[in-house]
């Protein structure tokens, strides 16, 4: 399956944690930074929209450390689609060696109006999925 958005970040040291490689909870923000930007290409003012996503799931796998220098291609991956949700895969892995795979798993994300409740999923986003 081929991605529906890729993202390229810079590793920072400050990502680093005691053992010399990135945390694993800087992992989660590479994603969510990925699926802002591909969310911006999509419709720029989509976080001024009537609703908004929030995070229900996210799962990863985490294939092996990233260390620094590097830079990594976060690749986003549109799996399912449903009236109030979708379900974003996602594969992060070397810009350098894309066949180094870094971590991969999916988010599922709800769309939730001002009032809190759920809501059907935005055009914008809803066409992403084909």
């Amino acid at each position: 399956m081929n991605p529906v958005f890729s993202h390229r970040l810079e590793v920072r040291w400050r990502e680093m944690d005691a053992l010399g490689h990135v945390n694993n909870a800087q992992y989660l923000s590479y994603v969510e930074e990925t699926r802002v930007q591909w969310f911006n290409a999509a419709q720029t003012d989509w976080q001024a929209q009537a609703s908004a996503p929030i995070v229900a799931a996210i799962h990863v796998d985490f294939r092996r450390p990233i260390h620094w220098p590097e830079s990594i291609l976060v690749h986003l991956y549109a799996d399912k689609r449903g009236g109030r949700s979708a379900t974003i895969g996602h594969r992060i892995v070397s810009a350098a060696a894309p066949d180094i795979v870094y971590a991969e798993g999916y988010t599922v994300l709800v769309w939730v109006g001002r009032d809190g409740k759920t809501v059907e999923l935005p055009d914008y986003i809803a066409g992403l999925f084909g």
